[in-house]
């Protein structure tokens, strides 16, 4: 598993948007189903874009964050850019803060 960076983590997810980005990319079927691509390939970043009803520099401010926090990955296919969420580093986070500080 890779280094979790938990600065960066707490960063990422104190925005709501960013949060709820993740939200939806745990159930991608259900908030991007009118996606071209299989979403098993990730989610296209103007599909983000729509759903989150914000410009697309802020959203890709909001996904740079999450992916230098390690939460998301990206995958070029073509022209996009497609996420998906990094389970193993949410699933490194979430036994880290039950560890206790």
């Amino acid at each position: 598993m890779t280094e979790l960076d938990i600065d960066a983590i707490h960063k990422a997810l104190a925005n709501p948007v960013r949060r709820q980005i993740l939200a939806w990319l745990k159930e991608p079927e259900v908030y991007f189903a009118r996606q071209l691509h299989p979403v098993s390939l990730g989610v296209c970043a103007s599909m983000i874009d729509q759903q989150c009803g914000l410009s697309q520099s802020t959203v890709s401010g909001h996904l740079a964050i999450l992916q230098k926090a390690g939460l998301i990955t990206v995958t070029r296919l073509g022209q996009w850019n497609m996420f998906r969420r990094n389970e193993d580093v949410i699933q490194g986070f979430r036994e880290h803060i039950n560890l206790g500080l």
